[in-house]
């Protein structure tokens, strides 16, 4: 799909493609998602550029995704999606900046896009360069908002392990290892976000089409917001680690905590177990087995051999 944008009474509406390719000066903003052969064809035609593939957007070189070729400008960075769910994944956004228009393409739906449209009419005037400016802060400032939440489950993780449980109420571990590791994936894919927009940000930022512009002190704003978020990913995902190892450290002594029932179990179960081994035997001269209190002996001395290790290791402290 494509859609042509242009702003005109101090709103952001659409344009047909017959009627913008009979004035390209009114367009602002192409956007492509998913766009058929067709649709590239068509717009490669119309601003006389190449639209790279989606194969071509995923290549990490950072010479395919950030170069000018025939008079355009290419940045492409990668974006998080999905990130409310347990498998949040990444997608590569590719802006075009040709003359006066921004032209985008997506494979995918991020929210930032969702929302462009409002903050441009509340801006009251729209140019290239700001589409971009906008599109790049919504961004940012998704990605802030993603580290907000994980933060808040974070928090949450850390009252479960440390603070629950003492009711007697058995913590599910395995659960709490796998909420660890889809936090700590997210935190990695959102890093991995920042790092392509702020390397994005500081290439925008020495291009000439946003030189003596307010855009150009909004990128070096949106480095120093990428720089403080940075920072904040680096803070958690180092929190990620410190869950980690306290939630092993858990199940470790959890681990012991059964291991010293089942060796003291042994070990008070040894002494009667030789008893009864003495006693079965079957050598034909044993005097205790012609005695009358011979099995209420034997019986008597288990029990008394079961009981003072179990004694010895209660006065320890180690039950």
């Amino acid at each position: 799909m494509h859609t042509f944008y242009t702003f005109e009474g101090n709103a952001l509406q659409t344009l047909t493609p017959e009627v913008a390719s009979k004035d390209l000066g009114r367009v602002v903003w192409v956007d492509l998602f998913a766009p058929t052969q067709d649709e590239e064809t068509f717009v490669e035609k119309l601003f006389a550029i190449n639209i790279p593939t989606s194969d071509e957007m995923h290549e990490i070189e950072l010479s395919n995704r950030l170069y000018q070729e025939n008079g355009a400008l290419y940045a492409t960075f990668t974006v998080v999606i999905k990130s409310d769910t347990v498998m949040p994944e990444m997608a590569s956004i590719t802006f075009v900046l040709v003359g006066s228009t921004l032209i985008t393409v997506r494979y995918s739906d991020p929210q930032p896009f969702r929302v462009i449209q409002g903050r441009l009419q509340k801006i009251g005037q729209s140019k290239a360069v700001t589409v971009t400016a906008e599109l790049m802060e919504a961004t940012v400032n998704r990605m802030a908002d993603i580290l907000e939440s994980i933060g808040h489950q974070m928090d949450g993780m850390t009252q479960t392990i440390f603070h629950s449980g003492k009711d007697g109420k058995k913590l599910d571990f395995e659960e709490i290892l796998r909420h660890i590791g889809v936090n700590g994936d997210a935190i990695s894919k959102t890093r991995e976000s920042l790092v392509s927009i702020n390397r994005m940000a500081g290439f925008l930022l020495h291009a000439p089409a946003f030189n003596a512009t307010t855009e150009h002190d909004r990128m070096r704003t949106i480095l120093h917001d990428i720089a403080a978020l940075s920072d904040h990913a680096n803070f958690l995902s180092s929190k990620v680690n410190f869950l980690l190892d306290a939630t092993l450290g858990m199940v470790n002594i959890e681990q012991n905590a059964i291991i010293k029932i089942v060796s003291v179990g042994t070990i008070v179960l040894m002494p009667p177990t030789l008893i009864a081994s003495i006693y079965g035997m079957n050598f034909h001269e044993m005097p205790e087995l012609k005695w009358m209190a011979g099995y209420p002996m034997a019986i008597g001395m288990m029990i008394l051999a079961a009981l003072l290790p179990y004694k010895y290791f209660k006065s320890k402290g180690w039950l």
